[in-house]
C-alpha cells in the first residue's frame, strides 16, 4: 500500500502515457453503452483488438483500493479493470501476461480530479508485481484528445474522424431511445429494438469504419429510426420534458446513477441527457479560445514566435471543431427527418448564454461552463425541469448548484441535484417524485417546446 500512497512517484513512459497499441488487447471502460461499443467496433476496423470492459461488477475491488476521497468514476473504472484482469487470470492461468493489455483512460487539465485518474490507477497496478507491465494509454484535453502517438501515423486522422462518427451515432441512438420509450405501444419494445440497432450499427462500423462509412451508416440509421417511429403510441399525451446535465461519466453511466433516466420515466418524464459530443466539442472550443488569447497577446507584445505558435494551435483546435460540429449537424439533421429527437447545441451558444447572464464565465474551464448555461437553456427552451447529476463532492458540479439553484428558484423552474457515491439514498425516490410533480405543474402552466 505504500506505493499507492506515494505522491512523488515518477512514472515510466513505457507503462503510462501515449502508448502505441500495436497488437495488444485494448481495454475501454464502459461509460455509455452505445458510444463505447460503437467506438470499440470502429477501432476494430483499424485492426485494433478493442474490448469494452464489463462494468459495475468490480465495485469491491474499486472500494478496496481507494480511500473514498477519490472521484466516484475513478473507483468504478478501477474496479472494472481489476475485475476484468482477475477474470482473465482465472481464464488463462499461467498463460496470463499483463503486458498484453492496454487500458484506455483519458485525462484532462485541472482542477477536475479526472486528470489524476490514470496516475492513481497506475499506482494501484504497480502495487501488484504481476500487473506492472499492464499499460495505460491516455489521450488528453491539451491537444483535443488527439490519437497521435497511440495509433499508427497513417491512421491518426482517419481514426479520429471515425471515432467522432461513432460518438455522434451513440448520441443519436440515446436520444432516439429517450424519445420513444416513454410513448412505446408495448413495454420493452424500445429496448429490444435499441439492442438490435446497436448490433447493426456496430457491424457496419467494424466492417467499414476505416473506409469513410458515413453513407452506409446513415442508410442503416434511417431504417432503425423508421422502425422506432412505428413503436410510438400517438395517443399518449406529451409528457414533461426533463433535461439532464452534470459530470459526464455519472450522467451517462446508468449503473453509477442508479438508472436515473428510467426512474424519471417511471414517474412520467421524457428525458434528454446532454450529449457525449458536447464534451468533445467543448475541449476543442476551449483550446481554440486559449489559442486566440495567446495570439492577441503575442501581437500586442510583438512576439513573432508566440504568434506563430498561436496560429498553429488555432488551426489544430479550430479545424477539428469545425469538422465535429458539421458532422454532428449532418447526422442529427438526417435523424430528425425521421423522428423528432432533441437537437444538439453549439458550444458557442452556451458561452453566449453565460455572457448575457453574467453569472459565470468560460474563463473558468470546468464542466460548470456547460452545465450552468445548459440549465438556463432548458429553463428558457421548452423544458419542464432539469436534473444536475454528479459525483459526491465534485467541485464543478457543486459550483453549478451554488450558481443555479437560487436562479431556478427565482424563475420558478423545477431543479434537482442528484449527487452519487455508490450509496443508496433513502430519500431519493421521494425527491424525484416531488421534482416530477413540480415538472407536471410546470407543463400544465407553460406547456413544452416542440
Amino acid at each position: 500500500m505504500e506505493a499507492i500512497q506515494a505522491t512523488d512517484r515518477q512514472f515510466s513512459s513505457k507503462t503510462i502515457g501515449r502508448i502505441r497499441l500495436g497488437h495488444s488487447k485494448f481495454l475501454i471502460p464502459d461509460m455509455n453503452r452505445a458510444t463505447t461499443h460503437l467506438l470499440a467496433a470502429t477501432l476494430r476496423s483499424f485492426d485494433i483488438d478493442a474490448h469494452v470492459l464489463p462494468t459495475y461488477k468490480g465495485l469491491d475491488f474499486g472500494k478496496k483500493f481507494t480511500s473514498g476521497k477519490e472521484c466516484y468514476p475513478c473507483l468504478v473504472t478501477l474496479g472494472d479493470l481489476l475485475y476484468f484482469i482477475e477474470e482473465e487470470k482465472q481464464r488463462l492461468g499461467k498463460a496470463f501476461q499483463s503486458g498484453r493489455y492496454v487500458f484506455f483512460m483519458p485525462e484532462s487539465e485541472g482542477p477536475c480530479r479526472f486528470g489524476m485518474y490514470n496516475k492513481y490507477q497506475r499506482l494501484v497496478l504497480d502495487s501488484f508485481p504481476e500487473l506492472r507491465e499492464l499499460r495505460i494509454t491516455a489521450a488528453t484535453t491539451t491537444d483535443g484528445y488527439s490519437p497521435e502517438g497511440i495509433f499508427d501515423a497513417e491512421h491518426v486522422r482517419s481514426s479520429k474522424k471515425a471515432a467522432c462518427l461513432a460518438m455522434v451515432l451513440g448520441d443519436v441512438m440515446d436520444r432516439f431511445i429517450w424519445r420513444v420509450r416513454p410513448y412505446e405501444k408495448a413495454p420493452g419494445r424500445t429496448d429490444a429494438l435499441a439492442g438490435q440497432a446497436l448490433h447493426r450499427l456496430a457491424g457496419v462500423l467494424e466492417q467499414h469504419g476505416a473506409d469513410s462509412p458515413l453513407d452506409r451508416v446513415l442508410r442503416e440509421l434511417d431504417e432503425i429510426l423508421a422502425e422506432g417511429r412505428a413503436i410510438i403510441d400517438s395517443r399518449v399525451a406529451p409528457k414533461p420534458r426533463i433535461g439532464i446535465v452534470g459530470e459526464i461519466f455519472l450522467r451517462m453511466h446508468q449503473d453509477s446513477n442508479q438508472d436515473l433516466i428510467r426512474v424519471l420515466e417511471r414517474y412520467g418524464a421524457e428525458v434528454v441527457n446532454a450529449s457525449m459530443g458536447e464534451w468533445l466539442n467543448y475541449v476543442s472550443y476551449d483550446g481554440l479560445r486559449q489559442a486566440r488569447r495567446k495570439l492577441r497577446l503575442g501581437l500586442k507584445l510583438l512576439r513573432p514566435p508566440q504568434v506563430k505558435s498561436a496560429i498553429k494551435e488555432i488551426l489544430s483546435f479550430g479545424i477539428p471543431l469545425l469538422y465535429q460540429e458539421r458532422l454532428q449537424k449532418q447526422v442529427f439533421k438526417r435523424a430528425r427527418r425521421r423522428i423528432d429527437i432533441a437537437a444538439d447545441h453549439k458550444i458557442g451558444n452556451l458561452e453566449k448564454i453565460l455572457k448575457q447572464s453574467g453569472v459565470f464565465s468560460f474563463d473558468i474551464p470546468t464542466e460548470a461552463c456547460l452545465s450552468i448555461p445548459g440549465i438556463m437553456h432548458c429553463a428558457c427552451g421548452g423544458y419542464n425541469g432539469v436534473v444536475n447529476v454528479y459525483p459526491f463532492a465534485c467541485m464543478p458540479s457543486t459550483t453549478t448548484s451554488a450558481v443555479v439553484r437560487p436562479l431556478m428558484h427565482e424563475w420558478r423552474f423545477p431543479y434537482l441535484d442528484t449527487p452519487y457515491d455508490g450509496s443508496c439514498q433513502p430519500n431519493r425516490e421521494a425527491a424525484i417524485r416531488t421534482f416530477m410533480y413540480q415538472a407536471e405543474q410546470h407543463l400544465a402552466r407553460h406547456g413544452r417546446g416542440t
